[in-house]
């Protein structure tokens, strides 16, 4: 699985709001600011987590956005869906042959383990809340080795 660099930026930015101290915000140029990324990109990116229902904002001299659920409750399947493109469902639509399409759209042996393997992906994924991102990459790289189920995908297979 590929991570987009608006899937990534997004969580990064998820992860800005989710370690502050209740009642406060960050702005815009804060959070393009803590992220190393510009302010128009970090606009479209809290327009969309804010459509999705990720965020609020509040303006004024004080305002700025904020998680607008705990973060305990916000799984980084979902926001992956907001954030990416649907990448299964776009996988015969991206044939890049000298076709006008894939020979393979009617029957094709690969379309099953490609969606096996995003159904995985989302599996592991819904396991993990925005919640548990947040810390040092040993706290979170331990915590994620201890979600039931993952290490069988992500150790390789010894024979």
């Amino acid at each position: 699985m590929k991570i987009s660099a608006q899937e990534e930026y997004g969580l990064r930015c998820l992860v800005q709001l989710a370690g502050l101290r209740p009642g406060d915000s960050l702005t815009l140029p804060q959070i393009a600011e803590l992220e190393g990324i510009s302010t128009a990109n970090a606009g479209k990116l809290m327009w969309l987590l804010n459509k999705a229902g990720f965020v609020l904002s509040t303006r004024g001299t004080k305002g700025g956005y904020f998680l607008a659920r705990p973060a305990g409750e916000i799984h980084l399947n979902e926001i992956i869906k907001v954030l990416g493109e649907e990448a299964v469902a776009k996988h015969c639509e991206s044939y890049t042959g000298v076709l006008d399409s894939c020979v393979h759209k009617g029957d094709c042996g690969i379309r099953p383990v490609i969606v096996g393997l995003h159904e995985i992906v989302e599996n592991a994924l819904s396991q993990i809340t925005l919640a548990q991102i947040v810390g040092t990459e040993s706290s979170v790289d331990a915590m994620f080795h201890s979600i039931k189920g993952i290490n069988r995908v992500i150790e390789p297979q010894r024979v």
